[in-house]
């Protein structure tokens, strides 16, 4: 198949079901589980203040899905139809990158194989088109390992630059992936085996890198008082205290951990008895960064067994085929709760099984990204929590495994 006509494939297969779930939802997209990033974009139009409220700026999130929302509003008001749509056109990008990864690292067929896989998982389908920053984190996903499989071909330094520039947008997007560019240097350096080229490559993406998160960190210590990408170590907290493991256990979600005795309100709360009251409610979001940080830290030395068992829980969480704790399905009926029920959890089993079939057959470089990349979330879970959402933007690697096994099974037999 040529390669225009995949795309045209792979772009129909993506786009097709997505706009259907659009068209049933309709206003449920934005009604229902919506993030904080929602709330900001929305400030941010009205008043040009990144923060909850007008005049008071945040750094109470990562900012990077915020900005996705802040034009669509902009342009077309806080639409169902528009933020469907535009997660619709992400959604046909991370799919085309992914179809492009398989082309490289195994053949045109792998990567058409591999992209339908994973753009038709039921799981990312459905969460796609809502209202959440991870159909984001699955396209610089995408993104980050084409451009690491072109660096190490090509040995080029604008790919490099490149390289860094999409790692610090996923960072901005998820500052759980803050120690994802070590793991790349890491494999640079394993698969060039010369320092030299190894560390100028890593030289010019650190500086791409910076150069894309700085203004962000910048602003931050002037405009909230502290340098950070979030001051949200709150949500750190929530997956590191002595609450935390009875509460999963119960098949609730961290949110539900009860709150620190007398702490002070988060600034979204803070924001909400604001508009309830009348009258400003002051946070010292910096203040609160420290304190849930120390919080942490004071549980790690403090209780390391219960630590090492909330590690164990998350990483069961992180790769269990079906959601458990506080997910948003748990209030699906009717289609959606079958979806969720027992068409996702068989067709994660399924694809384990063939991702762990095309472990041993595919190319040992892409094998070892892989692992490396999956590996590193697996350890972020163990750090803070683990849930499909979190797995999710990077299940296209399995799907590409997946492809390769299914793609030589069907040539084999062809032949």
């Amino acid at each position: 198949m040529r390669r225009s006509r995949a795309y045209v494939l792979v772009a129909a297969a993506c786009a097709l079901p997505r706009v259907a779930i659009v068209l049933v939802e309709q206003g449920k997209l934005l009604d229902r589980f919506t993030e904080k990033s929602d709330q900001i974009a929305q400030t941010f139009v009205d008043s040009g203040t990144f923060g909850f409220l007008p005049d008071v700026p945040t750094a109470y999130t990562q900012p990077l899905y915020g900005f996705f929302l802040s034009p669509i509003y902009f342009v077309f008001g806080r639409s169902w139809l528009a933020v469907g749509l535009a997660q619709t056109l992400v959604a046909v990008a991370t799919a085309l990158l992914v179809y492009e990864v398989g082309r490289r690292v195994a053949s045109p067929r792998a990567g058409l194989v591999g992209a339908l896989i994973a753009t038709l998982h039921p799981y990312v389908v459905w969460h796609d088109v809502h209202v959440n920053r991870e159909v984001l984190d699955g396209m610089l996903a995408a993104a980050l390992v084409l451009l690491t499989v072109m660096v190490t071909e090509r040995r080029s330094w604008p790919l490099a630059a490149a390289l860094g520039a999409v790692a610090g947008l996923a960072i901005l997007g998820n500052a759980r992936l803050v120690l994802l560019p070590l793991v790349l240097a890491l494999y640079l350096a394993w698969r060039w085996r010369e320092a030299r080229l190894t560390l100028r490559a890593v030289a010019i993406a650190g500086v791409a890198l910076a150069v894309v998160i700085a203004p962000w960190v910048v602003r931050n210590e002037a405009k909230v008082g502290c340098y950070a990408i979030t001051t949200d170590s709150r949500a750190l907290w929530k997956a590191n205290n002595p609450a935390t493991y009875e509460t999963l256990q119960r098949g609730l979600w961290i949110d539900d951990v009860p709150e620190l005795p007398e702490a002070p309100p988060s600034p979204e709360l803070a924001a909400a008895l604001a508009l309830d009251r009348g009258r400003p409610f002051p946070v010292d979001e910096c203040a609160q960064m420290d304190l849930y940080r120390d919080e942490v830290v004071e549980f790690w030395r403090e209780h390391p067994g219960e630590k090492a068992k909330l590690a164990g829980q998350a990483t069961v969480m992180l790769w269990n085929p079906a959601e458990q704790a506080g997910e948003s399905a748990k209030s699906d009926t009717g289609f959606s709760d079958f979806g969720r029920t027992w068409i996702e959890p068989a067709y994660v089993s399924l694809l384990y099984l063939f991702a762990l079939g095309g472990a041993l057959v595919a190319g040992r470089r892409f094998v070892v990204l892989a692992v490396a990349l999956l590996g590193y979330q697996t350890l972020a879970a163990m750090v803070f929590a683990g849930t499909p959402r979190y797995r999710s933007p990077w299940d296209f690697l399995l799907a590409l495994l997946a492809a390769v096994v299914l793609v030589a099974w069907s040539e084999r037999r062809s032949r």
